[in-house]
Parts: C-alpha cells; sequence; structure tokens
C-alpha cells in the first residue's frame, strides 16, 4: 500500500509537469506586440539617417589672418577665395516615400547650404543623395539616393482625419542616436509657429519628443502610416514638438517633382496696416488685419468679389496680424490648395474661399519694375546684383540709384542672385518703406527705398 500510494504520487506529479510543460517552453510575447511596436517595425527600414558636408567659400586675406571675415570680404570681394570642407555628422532624418525611385521625403533647413549628401540605411548601407528640389517657406525637401532601387517605403497617410490625443510616433537622430523612437499624442491641430527662419502654419503639435536631428523624420499614427514631418524648430521647447501635415507635403513634393521648385502664388491684393484710428473706424477692439488698397483685374481677388476698403482679418483661422503678417501666411500656401480669407466686408463679416495663382517669374519681374522700378544682373566680378536700368520717376530713381550700383541687401535678406532679388520683392512688395545695402564705388550705403 505504501509503495503503490508513493507511485501514484510520483505519477501524478510527472503528469502535472508535462501538461504544465509547454506554458514554460513557449514563450509568448503576443501581450508585449504592441500597435506602436508593430508601427516601428513597419517603419523603421524607410527611416534614413542624413549627413550632410557644407562648402563654406572664405576670403583670403592679403593681411593674414590678423584681418578676414564678412567685413573683409565686402570691401575685398574680388580677392580669391579657398574652400574648406566642414562634414557635420547626423544632421537629420529622412523617409523613403518611393522606395522604386530611391526618393526621400525631409526637411529644407536640414540640407541647407549641403553640397554633398549621404543617407544610411537602419541596416548600416549607406548612399550618396542628390536634391530634385527644396523650398525654404515649407521646410520641405525631396532627395533621391543613387544608384538603389526597390527599397523600403513608408506608407503614405491622410491627415485630414487626426485626432486630437490619438496616440503618434515620431522616429528619427536626435543628436546622432540613430533610429530613436519616441511616441505622444497629439496635441493640437493648425499651430502657427514662428521662427527665426521665418513663419509656419497648420503644423501639428505633439508632445512627443522632437529634439535637433529628428528634422525630417516621420511622425506615425498606430497604424504606422505617414502623417506628418517632424521639424525641430522649438529647440528649447520641453514636451512640445511639431510636424508638417503630410497631406501639405504632398502638394509640395507634386510641385518639386515637376519643376524642382514651389512656384510662389498670390490673391491679387494689395494693402496697408491699420493704426488704432483706422481699427475704431472699422469697429476692431484692437489693431490687426490688413486693409485692402488694391485690386487687381483677372485675380482670385477680383473673381472672389474683394474690393478696396475689405479688411482681411484671417487666413485659414490663423489672424492676419498685418501685411507682412499676411505676406507670410501666404508665402506657405501652394496653388493646389483653397485659402479661408475671413473678410470684413462693410461692416460685416464674410468667409471667402479662393484659389491662389502662381505668379510667372515674368510677372514678379514686371511688379519688381512697376513698383520699385530698377533691373538688376548678376555682377561676374564679384557678389551682390548689379543695378542695370532704372525706370524713370520711380521710387529707386527718386532714391538715387543709378545704373552701376549694387545691391548687396534688402532688408534682412543678403541678395547673390536673380532670385534673392526676385523673393525679397515678393516678401517687401507691400512696404511702403524698405532698406537696402548699396554699393557705389568702394563705398557702402544703408538708404530706405520708399515705394
Amino acid at each position: 500500500m505504501f509503495f503503490k500510494s508513493r507511485i501514484k504520487i510520483i505519477l501524478f506529479i510527472l503528469l502535472t509537469v508535462v501538461i504544465a510543460r509547454p506554458a514554460f517552453a513557449a514563450k509568448d510575447d503576443s501581450l508585449r506586440v504592441t500597435p506602436v511596436v508593430r508601427a516601428v517595425q513597419k517603419t523603421s527600414p524607410a527611416v534614413v539617417n542624413i549627413n550632410v558636408t557644407r562648402i563654406v567659400e572664405r576670403g583670403v586675406s592679403p593681411f593674414g589672418q590678423m584681418f578676414g571675415g564678412q567685413g573683409f570680404d565686402l570691401f575685398f570681394d574680388n580677392f580669391p577665395t579657398q574652400k574648406r570642407k566642414f562634414r557635420s555628422q547626423a544632421t537629420g532624418s529622412g523617409v523613403i516615400i518611393n522606395g522604386r525611385r530611391g526618393l526621400v521625403l525631409t526637411n529644407a533647413h536640414v540640407l541647407s547650404g549641403g553640397s554633398d549628401i549621404k543617407v544610411r540605411l537602419i541596416n548600416g548601407e549607406e548612399y550618396s543623395a542628390e536634391i530634385v528640389g527644396s523650398d525654404a517657406d515649407f521646410d520641405i525637401a525631396v532627395l533621391k539616393i543613387k544608384g538603389a532601387g526597390n527599397l523600403p517605403q513608408v506608407a503614405m497617410g491622410d491627415s485630414s482625419d487626426i485626432y486630437i490625443g490619438e496616440t503618434v510616433i515620431a522616429i528619427g537622430n536626435p543628436f546622432g542616436y540613430t533610429h530613436t523612437v519616441t511616441t505622444g499624442v497629439v496635441s493640437a491641430l493648425k499651430r502657427a509657429v514662428k521662427s527665426k527662419e521665418g513663419a509656419y502654419t497648420d503644423f501639428i503639435q505633439t508632445d512627443a519628443a522632437i529634439n535637433p536631428g529628428n528634422s525630417g523624420g516621420p511622425l506615425l499614427n498606430i497604424m504606422g502610416d505617414l502623417i506628418g514631418i517632424n521639424t525641430a524648430i522649438q529647440a528649447r521647447a520641453e514636451g512640445i514638438g511639431f510636424a508638417i501635415p503630410i497631406n501639405r507635403a504632398k502638394r509640395v513634393v507634386k510641385e518639386l517633382l515637376e519643376s524642382g521648385k514651389v512656384s510662389p502664388v498670390w490673391l491679387g491684393l494689395s494693402g496697408q496696416d491699420l493704426d488704432q484710428g483706422s481699427a475704431s473706424y472699422f469697429g476692431l477692439s484692437r489693431v490687426y488685419g490688413m486693409l485692402i488698397t488694391d485690386v487687381h483685374k483677372d485675380t482670385p481677388a477680383a473673381y472672389a468679389g474683394l474690393q478696396p476698403g475689405d479688411v482681411v482679418l484671417r487666413i485659414n483661422g490663423i489672424e492676419v496680424e498685418d501685411k507682412t503678417g499676411y505676406l507670410a501666411l501666404l508665402r506657405v500656401q501652394t496653388r493646389s490648395e483653397d485659402v479661408d480669407l475671413e473678410v470684413l466686408h462693410e461692416g460685416k463679416l464674410r468667409h471667402v474661399v479662393v484659389r491662389p495663382q502662381s505668379l510667372e517669374l515674368r510677372q514678379i519681374r514686371s511688379q519688381a519694375w512697376s513698383r520699385w522700378g530698377m533691373v538688376v544682373d548678376k555682377d561676374s566680378r564679384g557678389r551682390g546684383m548689379l543695378v542695370s536700368k532704372v525706370r524713370k520717376n520711380s521710387a529707386s530713381e527718386r532714391l538715387g540709384l543709378q545704373p552701376g550700383d549694387k545691391i548687396h541687401q534688402i532688408g534682412n535678406h543678403r541678395v547673390e542672385s536673380q532670385k534673392d532679388f526676385l523673393d525679397s520683392f515678393l516678401r517687401y512688395r507691400l512696404n511702403n518703406k524698405v532698406m537696402l545695402k548699396v554699393q557705389r564705388g568702394r563705398n557702402f550705403y544703408y538708404v530706405k527705398l520708399i515705394s
């Protein structure tokens, strides 16, 4: 009896171990593989690290190292220059949006001034890349990876149906730590942010950590779909990150792939700032908005029925502070997206939806000739743009500009090319006064162009 009982006990223990063994042997990770893990696994192969080599030209001083720098360059701009290469590692991030063609979406500021660009995949493979197109106003750029095809690519999402509070994932290379994953939620939508680079609108705000090096990386939803491009424009912010909505990025990418640039747009308006008296006249509790002074024929503004005397208060729900703010908000619109204007018309608020019109280079030159009265050309002998023609009875003639003068700066923008000049005109075309840095002979002057 004793031995029979012992045998029964032993058999019971063995049977229990056999039955329980699969539970110990098979490791069940199903609970650990969350949607975030799946989204990261799905997308990480399409995220790249971007390294940029910047070429810096510096004037060679005949006096040795005692003299040099920007001041020397301005006064001795015909002396030879030497090129020095500086490589900045882990400059930013990007995400492959077309694996067959090797196209990478990133921020424009990541590539600013870059001449040699390398992209590195998560598996360590490194390729050279070239810029297909870039636009600083939208902070969007497209790269093409050389000699690579059939690469992994991200799944494109839709940023029109983002929920405030939904979980989002950021992948990037903050401070050189490649393929770092952070998570958070969507904190707000349609944020407007100002930085030293300019004014940006319609941002996604998130509390996912976005630091220098994250710029250009993907913002994903819980499904692993690309809904935004991260941009680290608030370096000192904690718990606040921003991303460009992917729907806007798609429109910019379309233009960059078609022509290498984003066409500037306009509505066909001219305007001026309000003061306290005019704000009171229009019944505004404070000074903001832009008073329309002129509506050009055959333009979106004219077709929409806008008139001189109307006041533009908001663009796409964002307040227009003044005419400079109006231009800043308009610069980040594309020709393929509607603009919602809130306008004060005869004492009543009205909403007007207009589709911006592209401004061709000939139109910009024509407007610059009409408003400022000058034509500039590249000076092959040095920096700056050479004034080649001045219109009679124009703002330029009243200022005293002459053919042969050189324009080095307009407002806060240096002028080194025709594009710089036309971009400066677009930024300051509504200003009654703009500061110019002009060179005549060996002398430099700061003067006000009043138009």
